[in-house]
């Protein structure tokens, strides 16, 4: 099943996706009486859910109100305001040594926090304090309930289900931080910074997390390629290690980590991230004017 949270004038609304994932419909035109809250309604007993997905398909063929094109509808994050946005840093053996660093042998951490996320679609301006902005194509699990010292046991069960981030990096400030031996937390949190979507797709179907193609494209041009088969620490093991430090809440976001690749992204590029199924993300990135930059310097 997939899932889309939606904007509308008279608020967020939640959309299911058609199978062939190019549609969007709402949920409030199939089911009134259905949750608005997307966790809620992964909670629906597996029948009514299955009748929202078969209901979805066959008004994506046929059009109507509430039928949008996953293109032009107007996309928020799956989850809008997680709790935590909790990030893996070197998590693929090949990025890490393109970066000249040792591959890690326990979890790399940074948070990024709620307000980096935006949609599927979205605009991201780039702020005047960066030079350069680079795409690192993500994995993301949704956290389906709480977690706290997790043992692994029925690890499929505590995923709400998977999505794409595009963990957008100002690599200048990221690296003059590094080379001051300071925390870069600041590269990776400007307003838009973590573009998420288009869809949750349940752990249905997705049934191994570790066997998806990941690709990353700028104005078409391929950029990064690689498999989540490649990753250092796999789902599995991370809600088992990230649990033993923080709770992990219903609805928080796990990236799990870029493949080798990762580039900058040129003043109105399209970047488009692919991961298995999952869809396609895709996002413009404009830089503010230099005329802009210097009257706020």
């Amino acid at each position: 099943m997939r899932l889309a949270s939606i904007r509308t004038e008279a608020g967020p609304a939640l959309g299911v996706g058609s199978r062939a994932g190019d549609t969007v419909v709402r949920v409030d035109v199939i089911d009134p009486d259905a949750p608005t809250d997307i966790l809620e309604l992964l909670a629906l007993p597996p029948d009514r859910l299955r009748r929202l997905s078969d209901r979805a398909d066959e008004l994506a063929g046929r059009g109507g109100p509430g039928v949008l094109s996953v293109d032009e509808a107007p996309l928020s994050p799956p989850v809008p305001r997680p709790s935590k946005v909790v990030c893996l840093a070197l998590n693929y053996r090949a990025h890490a040594e393109e970066g000249g660093f040792t591959p890690p042998e326990r979890p790399v951490l940074f948070l990024k926090g709620p307000h980096t996320l935006t949609g599927h679609g979205a605009d991201i301006v780039v702020p005047p304090l960066s030079r350069r902005i680079d795409h690192e194509g993500e994995l993301a699990v949704v956290i389906g309930r709480r977690c706290k010292d997790f043992d692994g046991e029925d690890w499929q069960g505590a995923v709400a289900g998977y999505t794409m981030m595009n963990d957008l990096t100002a690599r200048d400030l990221q690296l003059a931080d590094i080379a001051a031996q300071h925390p870069w937390d600041l590269s990776k949190n400007f307003d838009g910074f973590g573009p998420v979507g288009p869809w949750l797709v349940t752990p249905d179907e997705v049934p191994d997390p570790q066997a998806l193609d990941l690709e990353v494209r700028v104005d078409g041009l391929l950029r990064q390629r690689g498999s989540t088969a490649q990753m250092i620490f796999g789902v599995r093991e991370l809600l088992v290690r990230l649990s033993a430090v923080m709770t992990l809440e219903a609805g928080d976001l796990i990236a799990t980590g870029t493949p080798d690749g990762i580039g900058e992204v040129p003043d109105g590029s399209v970047v488009e991230v692919r991961i298995g199924d999952l869809g396609v993300l895709r996002n413009r990135v404009t830089h503010t004017p230099i005329l802009e930059r210097k009257q706020n310097q």
